[in-house]
């Protein structure tokens, strides 16, 4: 073990990161109160803040974590008559049941909640998203997040929402809930809105958390879309950064270390998903994503398709941000200028989006106006958090016309 007190908080947060919602979904099924034992988890947290730079990091600092939860746990229920079976069950295994956080997320997805605050709270507590992550997610004030999420943990504990997966009739109300979290933490890891590029444990884990969806729902089509994009974006990410970890776009990318076997069984879930003629936004992501996955070289890329995919998107789910992405697409098939009369349109949603102003940077090198190029991604830099973005903007603003 060691005990110096910088390797201690990283593995902490580390630990808090990858296990605080099998923490909370462990504690929560056995003791029944869904805010106390997300309050036992945090409590445990900082016992270790205090303990682990002094006495060293434990050999299964999850456990350990779970331990000092749980003892905490058995105070309050030493009240209770139950508290012998209660005791006998407080165990932290070594793997914790596969669908722990898939009924915890369940939960914090029930209809009684306001929609939002679903998804929010999910991320927070079964996925461990910190609640600056989740703000930038919704492009929102933390502060209204965080009452959200608040107000939400009190109605569930009000209300004594059930911590149990919902009858099979109840599964579909909640899945839209559910599906935007996963997705969510897919975008947080694959790209992070913190100080770390990406977050691999976080691809990772909305890949088990939608392969576990999956199985739960299989003939569920949206389900299998997600899992689509996922195992797209999952196939391609080798080549997403160079040795020194600077982000490389996709146009650059080296494609022959892109997982071509992934590539195709995901494309096969994808097609398997269509064949039930119910579209839905996260099929037309993956299908979106396939399109640039299956082109061998970037001039290959299939941009009408792309453009036609982002407008049946819209359809089915409008927002700015599917806006900004289809006039990114819609320049490789109408130039620059037609592109920048569309995203000229989202200024005022999407003024607070590092990726709206890079992405206007980009198009004003090629109209040929290096200067107010320069000030948009400027303004992408003041906006983002990410050290690969930082790094790739400032190469840019410093780079000079030949």
């Amino acid at each position: 073990m060691t005990s110096a007190p910088d390797a201690s908080h990283a593995e902490l947060s580390r630990v808090v990161r990858e296990h605080a919602g099998s923490l909370a979904a462990s504690l929560v099924k056995l003791i029944g109160d869904f805010a106390t034992a997300e309050d036992l988890v945090q409590d445990a947290v900082l016992t270790a803040l205090q303990r682990w730079p002094l006495e060293g990091i434990p050999e299964r600092p999850d456990a350990w974590l779970f331990t000092v939860a749980r003892n905490r746990g058995l105070d309050m229920l030493r009240r209770e008559s139950n508290y012998q079976r209660k005791l006998a069950e407080l165990e932290w295994p070594v793997h914790s049941e596969p669908d722990d956080r898939l009924r915890l997320m369940f939960t914090c997805c029930h209809p009684a909640l306001p929609r939002p605050a679903q998804v929010a709270l999910t991320l927070r507590v079964v996925c461990g998203l910190t609640t600056a992550q989740i703000a930038r997610a919704f492009l929102m004030p933390e502060s209204t997040v965080t009452q959200r999420i608040t107000r939400a943990k009190r109605k569930i504990t009000d209300a004594g929402i059930p911590y149990r997966l919902p009858a099979d009739e109840e599964l579909n109300e909640r899945l839209t809930q559910v599906l935007q979290v996963i997705y969510l933490l897919l975008n947080e890891g694959y790209l992070s809105t913190s100080d770390q590029a990406q977050s691999r444990n976080l691809v990772d884990d909305a890949d088990w958390l939608a392969t576990m969806l999956h199985q739960l729902m299989p003939g569920e089509p949206e389900v299998a879309g997600l899992l689509s994009l996922i195992r797209l974006h999952r196939a391609r990410a080798t080549a997403r950064f160079d040795l020194g970890g600077g982000l490389v776009l996709l146009q650059d990318q080296d494609r022959s270390q892109w997982d071509r076997e992934a590539i195709a069984k995901a494309t096969e879930l994808l097609v398997r998903a269509a064949r039930q003629k119910r579209p839905g936004p996260f099929q037309l992501q993956a299908a979106i994503v396939a399109c640039h996955a299956e082109a061998r070289r970037w001039e290959e890329t299939d941009w009408e398709q792309i453009v036609l995919l982002y407008d049946m998107l819209l359809h089915l789910a409008p927002s700015p941000v599917t806006r900004l992405h289809r006039a990114i697409a819609f320049r490789y098939t109408a130039g620059a200028h037609a592109a920048m009369s569309e995203m000229d349109q989202l200024a005022d949603a999407l003024g607070d989006y590092h990726l709206f102003h890079a992405a206007r940077a980009d198009l004003l090198r090629e109209m040929g106006d290096p200067e107010l190029a320069r000030a948009a991604d400027r303004r992408a830099l003041e906006l983002t958090a990410n050290p690969a973005e930082k790094a790739l903007l400032q190469q840019r603003i410093k780079s000079r016309p030949d």
